[in-house]
């Protein structure tokens, strides 16, 4: 074998400050930590859509979720889309998902699908061209809790786990390393839910004694000043987190054990963060939100490192890059030359191929909560959104108004929201250009902004 294996080690709804290598005071991280000394970390990650469904959308075909037509959650992906893992078992590798799907079924947003695989087995057309190892269900914070449930397997069999999930999903993983074929290249793609709140209870629900292990954490300034419910929950967020290091560990000594390390490109990111509830308070929520749904760092800021075996150079990249990358990065990891197609760019170009006329800025689309989008810089965010219209209805508008521009010069953590000060009406004027021609760009859209 001369290709190289890749992992995709996703987790869902984590802030990058949980993580030592991002700053976070407590030790919760010690093995993402170690990857990312080793490999790549990029300082200054962002999610292009702060939702479960339409992030996987973009993960998976490398195209923005208002092309797919996945621009919320509920929405199937197109049967017909073509994903990562048709190129990859196109060209030689082996493909194995385990974790949350969440692109089967389809119907009104909070309301039962009619289209519906949320806790039955996803038919095998509707897995995104994953033909292998399968352990997997649609909605898994639905077929189980923190604490045991079940997923399904190729064959659409249930497969029961009891113990924390977190383990247990890892152990699917683990299994698939122990039984893969040693003459053909993989790719793994692990999808957990932590630390993603556990919607039938409403809370986040780290290992047991996670209230206790961590009652002397810390909050990251926007939670400390603006506290949504995150008093209350961020010590079982940092088990969950916690809890998803351990795994990576377990998984890392698989490789190692294996003698497949070497041989291997690890992928750790996030969907998106979470805000705790601080920042769906504003006149201009139009749909739903609890704790992802906006464009402040919060949920858009996330965990992003490139290590493994086969990352022999050690980078720390401060410039911004968006997560919609993903797909491409993989694609040429894999050396497919197919992936030109695909939106965004091949992160380790960025890392260790530079470009001097690079743009340092990234783009986002927020739905559910709003339609909005926003453009994020080295210095400023702003963010627009379209009057009017629910954001679990509509995928976009050709008329947007100002929602709010941050200046993190001065307010790193976002706090004072300047979009109407007269100051900055030059520095909106730039941003606003900026963004109908990404706008422009990506939805083909000329639009007005109020």
């Amino acid at each position: 074998m001369n290709k190289t294996n890749i992992v995709v080690y996703f987790s869902d709804q984590q802030r990058s400050d949980t993580m030592g290598c991002y700053g976070q005071p407590l030790d919760i991280s010690p093995n993402a930590d170690k990857l990312a000394k080793e490999g790549i970390l990029f300082e200054n990650a962002f999610s292009p859509q702060p939702v479960c469904g339409p992030c996987r959308a973009i993960f998976q075909t490398g195209k923005y979720a208002t092309e797919t037509g996945c621009f919320r959650n509920s929405i199937a992906l197109p049967p017909k889309a073509k994903t990562i893992a048709h190129y990859l078992e196109g060209n030689g590798y082996e493909t194995a998902y385990v974790g949350k799907w969440h692109l089967a079924s389809t119907g009104d947003l909070e309301k039962a699908p009619y289209q519906d695989y949320q806790t039955i087995a996803i038919p095998k057309e509707l897995r995104g061209g994953y033909t292998g190892y399968w352990r997997a269900s649609d909605l898994l914070e639905f077929t189980s809790d923190g604490y045991g449930g079940y997923v399904f397997d190729e064959n659409n069999n249930k497969c029961e786990f009891e113990g924390y999930r977190c383990d247990c999903i890892t152990d699917y993983a683990i299994d698939f390393v122990k039984k893969c074929d040693n003459n053909k290249p993989f790719m793994l793609f692990l999808s957990h839910i932590e630390p993603h709140h556990q919607n039938t209870a409403h809370h986040y629900q780290g290992p047991i004694g996670s209230k206790e292990k961590y009652k002397d954490y810390i909050l990251p300034k926007d939670l400390e000043v603006l506290k949504g419910d995150s008093e209350i929950e961020y010590p079982d967020y940092l088990g969950q987190c916690n809890s998803l290091d351990q795994n990576l560990g377990r998984l890392i000594k698989e490789l190692k054990d294996k003698g497949i390390y070497d041989d291997t490109i690890i992928i750790y990111v996030s969907d998106h963060g979470s805000h705790f509830n601080t920042r769906n308070k504003d006149s201009h929520l139009n749909g739903y939100d609890d704790y992802k749904r906006s464009a402040h760092d919060a949920s858009l800021k996330v965990p992003l490192i490139i290590g493994g075996g086969k990352i022999k150079k050690s980078k720390v990249i401060k410039d911004l890059v968006s997560t919609e990358s993903l797909a491409k990065t993989i694609l040429s990891i894999a050396n497919i030359d197919e992936c030109d197609n695909l939106i965004g760019e091949n992160l380790l170009d960025v890392a260790y191929n530079p470009n001097d006329n690079r743009a340092n800025e990234v783009y986002a689309q927020i739905s559910e909560s709003r339609v909005g989008r926003c453009i994020r810089t080295e210095r400023y965010l702003y963010s627009i959104y379209a009057p009017d219209l629910n954001g679990g209805e509509y995928s976009s508008s050709k008329v947007y108004a100002d929602d709010y521009l941050y200046d993190m010069e001065k307010d790193p953590y976002q706090l004072q929201n300047v979009v109407f000060e007269e100051e900055y009406q030059s520095v909106k004027v730039q941003l606003r250009d900026k963004l109908r021609e990404w706008i422009k760009k990506v939805e083909k859209l000329d639009i007005t902004i109020k």
